[in-house]
């Protein structure tokens, strides 16, 4: 059985571990994994603005969104943006992610988003045939400059 949750400080391991295979930083020394689960305690408790939810499949966490909510200097709606999705290799095409993105899109609702915003790696092709499945459209490129 599938259950999309809202995440707890309990779930931080699990959030670091999802994260990791998604191609995130792994910490490189102890006090990198404290700094990484402050982070992530600080979007789950502290941030209204930010949200984290998981798909637990057969009391499993197998997959996660974050969301963060977010003002655009020409719109009186806010923009839901999704910064992470993933779903655990052995847990995808069997309509987890699908499940995910409906909670996403329930949220943005009901925040009176005007859109929904993420960005995909360029050869996470996969990715962006689910992504179109669901509705959504390739509308620009990304940038990025790296400074460390």
């Amino acid at each position: 059985m599938l259950v999309i949750r809202n995440a707890s400080i309990n779930d931080i391991p699990i959030i670091l571990e999802l994260l990791y295979e998604l191609g995130r930083p792994r910490p490189q020394e102890d006090q990198d994994i404290e700094e990484f689960s402050n982070i992530v305690t600080k979007y789950i408790l502290s941030d209204p603005t930010k949200k984290i939810i998981l798909a637990e499949y057969d009391n499993k966490i197998v997959g996660m969104a974050s969301m963060m909510l977010l003002s655009r200097l020409n719109r009186k709606n806010l923009e839901l943006y999704i910064p992470e999705l993933i779903v655990q290799k052995d847990y995808q095409n069997k309509g987890i992610g699908k499940k995910i993105m409906e909670s996403c899109i329930e949220f943005a609702k009901h925040n009176k988003c005007h859109r929904i915003r993420l960005e995909s790696g360029n050869k996470r092709i996969d990715s962006h045939l689910f992504y179109k499945k669901l509705g959504f459209e390739q509308s620009s490129l990304s940038f990025t400059k790296n400074l460390e």
